[in-house]
């Protein structure tokens, strides 16, 4: 089985990622926050160019990742060539794909591998032209209504997010589900008649 990329997390620890959202100069806290939620329960990597539109200390920043952010790993970066300077894509089989409004590729026409880098850009622009003139076939979309501009930007991570998982047999997360309270574990819920609700 292919490792994930390698990084060095504020730990000294070495910690191993197959799936990596790339947020350039995200602007809205609450968006950050929920995708650091997504990273958390999925297992994904973080990784964050700057600069950003809000602190990192931001209270609605912590308030939308609830208590989750001791789960996930977050790396920063100065600006994009930083972060291509640290993680240069591999030529044979290059692991970014760059979601956009400005291509007719849908996401899920992709197959992606094993490890793969999902880039986002700012709520308000999107990611720059001229990035995305650079890497045509690397170019997805989420198809939405024609007289809409897009999807915010944190659900568009987690529809990204659960199709790749999906692809890979969403390996590594958990399929079974539980009851959360304790008079549901005497009853399967087949037990119940619908019919009387």
């Amino acid at each position: 089985m292919q490792r994930g990329a390698e990084f060095t997390n504020g730990k000294g620890c070495i910690i191993l990622h197959k799936l990596h959202f790339v947020l350039v100069e995200p602007r809205i806290p609450q968006n950050t926050g929920s995708i650091a939620r997504t990273c958390a329960v999925t297992g994904a990597a973080l990784h964050l160019i700057h600069p950003l539109g809000f602190r990192i200390d931001d209270a609605k920043l912590k308030r939308a990742g609830l208590d989750y952010w001791d789960k996930l790993d977050i790396f920063h970066y100065d600006n994009l060539d930083a972060f291509f300077a640290q993680h240069p894509a591999q030529t044979a089989q290059n692991p970014y794909f760059y979601f956009t409004a400005k291509t007719g590729t849908l996401y899920t026409d992709v197959q992606y591998p094993e490890e793969t880098f999902l880039f986002f850009g700012r709520e308000d622009t999107g990611l720059d032209d001229a990035l995305l003139k650079a890497h045509p076939e690397r170019c997805v979309r989420i198809p939405m209504r024609e007289t809409l501009r897009c999807l915010n930007l944190s659900n568009s991570v987690a529809v990204a997010a659960y199709e790749v998982l999906r692809q890979h047999d969403f390996a590594g997360l958990t399929r079974d589900g539980r009851w959360a309270a304790a008079e549901w574990e005497t009853h399967s819920p087949g037990d119940y008649d619908i019919s009387q609700i």
